[in-house]
C-alpha cells in the first residue's frame, strides 16, 4: 500500500469518527504507530486535522438545525443536543476543549454551531482538544511498545 492511501485512510477514518458514522481513529492510528513505518508526526497531524474538519461538519450541521434535526441519518438525540447545548450555555466556547470525548464531543459540536460559535474559534479550540487526544494516543502507544 502506498504511503499516499495509508495517510489518506487515516485521515478518512478519522474524519468519519467525528462525524454521523460511527469509526474508530485511534485504533488505526496506534497500528500504524506500531508499525514504525510511517512519520509520527505526520501521523498525528494528518488524523488531527481529519478529525477536526469532520466536527466542523457537525458545526455547519449545527448550524443548519432547523432543517436538518428531523432527517432519520441526523446524528444526534434531540436529548443529546438538549444537554450538549445547557453544557454549552454553562461553560461556554471553552467546553470545546471536550470535543475529544466519546459520547459528548459530537453534540457539542452540534450545540456550537446552533449557538453560533464562530467558526474561527470553534476549528481552533477543536484542534487543540483533538491533537491533544491523538498525541496522547500516540504516546500511551509508544509506552506499550
Amino acid at each position: 500500500m502506498t504511503d499516499l492511501a495509508v495517510y489518506g485512510g487515516l485521515f478518512g477514518v478519522a474524519f468519519l469518527a467525528a462525524t454521523i458514522l460511527p469509526a474508530q481513529s485511534e485504533l488505526g492510528l496506534s497500528v500504524l504507530i506500531v508499525s514504525g513505518d510511517y512519520s509520527l508526526p505526520l501521523l498525528v497531524g494528518i488524523a488531527s486535522a481529519g478529525n477536526t474538519l469532520g466536527a466542523v461538519v457537525n458545526w455547519f450541521l449545527g448550524r443548519g438545525i432547523d432543517k436538518l434535526h428531523d432527517r432519520k441519518w441526523f446524528p444526534i438525540s434531540p436529548e443529546q443536543l438538549n444537554k450538549a447545548t445547557n453544557w454549552y450555555h454553562t461553560y461556554g466556547r471553552w467546553s470545546l476543549l471536550l470535543s475529544w470525548v466519546p459520547i459528548i464531543g459530537d453534540p457539542l459540536t452540534l450545540a456550537a454551531g446552533v449557538l453560533r460559535e464562530p467558526l474561527w474559534s470553534f476549528v481552533l479550540l477543536v484542534a487543540i482538544a483533538k491533537t491533544a487526544r491523538y498525541v496522547g494516543v500516540a504516546l500511551l502507544t509508544l509506552s506499550w511498545l
